[in-house]
């Protein structure tokens, strides 16, 4: 038997600015006492939700225990910028992607098909829509480093997209920041702790929902058990879809990179400011370099999102001194970007946390007979993690789906050095990114 103690999880600040936009919601209770279930789902993320939704649906007569550390929409899953991306998604200055991009497309494609038959179902109300999205440069570097051989991959692939020049591009967003952009239709824009919470309420009825209930302990053997504060899980089989704090429950040690990104979110525009912003409603920008410039968002109830301040962060805790520091740099961006609107302040500022690889793999399959995983989403949870739990649940349960072999395909998370030369190592790479997609900010 391998006993692991888990000693570091996820804290809620309170800061999430989408979460504190929506109406309050009671938790489900936390778990108490000991427990049996046929199945047990550690992490109610984008991963763990898939994976107990899809094992419910493959064994209708099981029960299967979803344990989540804080509450639905509270840690990752509910802090990133909302974008669904069906597209290979750049990240810094890597383009490796790239070849493979019908697999990441049918694997984003599955999982935003799942979403939106899960939001008509149950009506669930999180903002989902599709503007597509813009891919930003603001310079010539960026232009010819990263859209133009973004937009020759897409044309190969006939995807469709549309090449947007600077004057058209201030017409649409309202800004003269950028110098081009290449526009693509498929991405949908979302409140995503909206999304995870509908989820979360409308799980199958074998499914049972534990929130505020951070694991202490985690054995794992013939049988599987979970441990509490206040309760225990007892399991044949687990699915671990905790992201980034997979490596303290024991598994894909020295494997993972877990980053920081902080994002503001403005209050609410005046009537008077939109028409003198006069550009589109509801539209996201990414930018070519995640790391050096910043990410955006024009709400549907029209608020400004700015997205910047992507940085290594293995302890996956951030002080609100630094919140506060990071709004003000969040202005100064804004105000940059929207001169305009001098009036308009960030609301709300918080910090969420993406898990990269070194070589961008996912941490997705089975470890042990009774052990599947999904987590390591690089960035792109919405899609990737949604469709990872789901698969994990398929091959968990000895179902033939393509799918898992476009996953596999992906390959496994690098081993890395040891601390401290992996920080100083990946610090290192970051300050190089950041030198080299300087112009970008």
């Amino acid at each position: 038997m391998t006993a692991q103690r888990v000693a570091h999880l996820p804290i809620n600040d309170g800061s999430n600015g989408w979460s504190r936009i929506l109406p309050q919601r009671t938790p489900q209770p936390a778990l108490c006492g000991e427990q049996h279930a046929d199945w047990v789902v550690i992490g109610a993320g984008y991963a763990g939700l898939a994976a107990a939704r899809r094992l419910a649906e493959n064994r209708p007569d099981d029960t299967i225990a979803l344990i989540e550390a804080g509450e639905v929409g509270e840690n990752a899953s509910g802090r990133n910028s909302g974008f669904a991306i069906d597209l290979p998604h750049v990240v810094g200055s890597s383009m490796e992607e790239l070849g493979g991009s019908h697999r990441y497309m049918a694997l984003a494609r599955s999982a935003i098909d799942y979403h939106e038959t899960q939001i008509e179902r149950y009506a669930i109300d999180c903002d989902w829509t599709q503007p597509g999205k813009y891919q930003t440069a603001c310079s010539e570097q960026g232009v010819g480093e990263f859209l133009e051989p973004f937009a020759r991959e897409l044309e190969a692939l006939n995807e469709p997209f549309s090449w947007i020049e600077k004057s058209d591009l201030e017409r649409r967003l309202g800004t003269s920041h950028f110098k081009a952009a290449v526009y693509t239709p498929g991405c949908r824009l979302l409140n995503p702790a909206a999304l995870v919470r509908g989820l979360a309420a409308n799980l199958p009825p074998n499914v049972l929902l534990f929130e505020n209930s951070p694991v202490t302990h985690l054995e794992t053997a013939a049988k599987i058990k979970v441990s509490t504060a206040a309760g225990i899980v007892n399991a044949p089989q687990l699915i671990l879809g905790v992201n980034g704090f997979a490596d303290y429950f024991g598994f894909y040690q020295r494997r993972l990179l877990p980053f920081a990104a902080n994002a503001s979110l403005s209050r609410r525009l005046t009537a008077a400011e939109r028409e003198t912003l006069a550009c589109e409603d509801n539209w996201g920008v990414t930018p070519a370099n995640a790391f050096a410039s910043i990410t955006m968002r024009f709400t549907n109830d029209h608020r400004i999102l700015i997205r910047n301040n992507i940085y290594y962060n293995p302890r996956m805790r951030e002080t609100a001194s630094y919140q506060a520091e990071i709004a003000r740099r969040h202005k100064r961006l804004f105000d940059q970007r929207f001169p305009m609107l001098p009036e308009v302040e960030m609301e709300f500022t918080w910090t969420g946390y993406v898990c990269l690889s070194q070589n961008g793999a996912p941490g997705f399959g089975r470890l042990a007979d009774n052990i599947h995983t999904s987590v390591c989403q690089n960035a792109i949870g919405v899609t990737k993690g949604t469709a990872g739990g789901m698969l994990a649940a398929d091959m968990a349960c000895g179902i033939d789906n393509e799918l898992i072999g476009y996953m596999q395909s992906l390959g496994q998370p690098n081993k890395l050095p040891a601390r401290p030369w992996l920080d100083i190592g990946v610090k290192a790479r970051l300050l190089w990114e950041l030198w080299q997609a300087r112009r970008e900010v």
